[in-house]
């Protein structure tokens, strides 16, 4: 058990006070027949009384206790009575203003000289010598223990400090290194990739002009083409710009949205855009015979936003697999709100080579959704089926983690 520090200090006061009475009981103490034997007992109490403020009134309890201490010496000098006053010595020390060592150093070594030079001047010099060791005991040995220990406190409290600056200064060090490789990544994104996508936003637009003076029809496939191709490169410029948002201000993930002031905001994807994205997917899969079919069942309830960010992920990374790999035929997805979690499955035609191989592409897309199912504590699955290529995911609503 662990004690606090005014039951500990109750508890020495109380061994002291113990012990000094077993001393008087035995008569082990210094008395004469003119002094009763319950003199000694008065400065014991008074000397236990002060070691409960050892630690809280230290200047105030060596103070009288060395009053005490004279007291007991010509009441009856007692043992328990000169130990607890060299402790309270050690606590003024320990746990008193920084001056109090210097202080006692100087009244302890006058003290130890006088009384010495006192006993060489009335008695013997081998007295004296006695003396000046006994009193060095007394008044100089705990004043220098506790003297060294709160130096080594402070040492060591003062190196306590330094490791917490230095680890402060690394970890600011940290974040620097990390918002200039934040800043150069978004640096290369808007210069390479974004530019790119805006080049291709560009032409397709001019395209889409030239077909229109040719007075092409809407339903026209060139002139379909151009309009998918044109608001894909749209979304994906501005799903670049809400990346390189990220990683400049770090700012929530979540698509470009213009607010009424006419700034740019980005709020994270949820779940009731699907619909959005099917639309998209529908426009851009008609002409690889792909039809794309959902349905949901359960209540969606409150879902955290970590986990819809994450659903509108994976659902975006399988409709894109779907497109680029799918053989012609029903895409079909199927989102089940549960009270625990939320499935999501994603069914598409399985194509294969001439050589009745799957055709895959390099793998990164089902590496990511997987690591974003796992972020959340959840699971993930993906691979032929019944003829067919299957995504599941199992997303918590007990999100254990943040997806980006």
């Amino acid at each position: 058990m662990t004690l606090t520090p005014r039951r500990h200090d109750a508890l020495i006061a109380l061994a002291g006070l113990c012990g000094g009475l077993v001393l008087i009981a035995f008569g082990a103490y210094d008395r004469s027949d003119s002094v009763p034997r319950w003199a000694a007992a008065l400065p014991l109490f008074a000397m236990a009384a002060l070691e409960l403020f050892r630690r809280t009134r230290p200047i105030w309890t060596v103070s009288l206790g060395g009053l005490v201490l004279a007291a007991g010496i010509f009441g009856g000098s007692l043992l328990a009575t000169l130990v607890m006053y060299t402790d309270l010595l050690y606590a003024a020390v320990l746990y008193g203003p920084p001056r109090m060592a210097k202080v006692l150093h100087l009244t302890g070594g006058a003290t130890t000289l006088v009384l010495s030079g006192l006993t060489a001047l009335y008695a013997h010099v081998p007295d004296a010598l006695l003396v000046a060791g006994f009193c060095g005991l007394i008044f100089l040995a705990p004043v220098w223990t506790a003297d060294l220990l709160r130096r080594h406190q402070d040492r060591a409290e003062a190196e306590r400090l330094r490791a917490e600056q230095t680890a402060l200064l690394a970890e600011m060090d940290r974040r620097a290194a990390v918002s200039a490789e934040r800043a150069r990544m978004a640096r290369e994104l808007h210069d390479v990739i974004a530019n790119h996508l805006s080049a291709i936003a560009i032409h397709a637009t001019g395209a889409q002009s030239v077909a229109r003076r040719q007075d092409r029809p809407a339903d026209d496939p060139v002139v379909a083409a151009l309009a998918v191709i044109r608001e894909n490169g749209v979304q994906g410029l501005a799903e670049m710009r809400r990346m390189i948002g990220l990683l400049r201000r770090g700012a929530p993930a979540g698509p470009l949205t213009v607010g009424e002031s006419g700034e740019e905001s980005y709020a994270a994807p949820r779940l009731a855009a699907l619909d959005a994205l099917l639309d998209r997917a529908r426009a851009v899969g008609q002409g690889a015979g792909l039809a794309f079919e959902a349905a949901a069942s359960g209540e969606p309830g409150e879902l955290p936003a970590p986990l819809e960010l994450a659903a509108y992920r994976i659902v975006q990374e399988s409709l894109t697999n779907a497109v680029k790999h799918a053989a012609p035929g029903t895409v079909r997805l199927k989102v089940d709100y549960r009270a625990a979690d939320v499935v999501i499955a994603v069914d598409s035609p399985y194509r294969e080579d001439v050589a009745g191989r799957a055709l895959h592409g390099a793998g990164a897309g089902l590496v990511g959704m997987g690591e974003r199912a796992e972020l959340l504590g959840g699971d993930f699955e993906a691979g032929p089926r019944h003829g067919r290529w299957r995504v599941r995911a199992v997303l918590p609503r007990e999100t254990r983690g943040a997806d980006g």
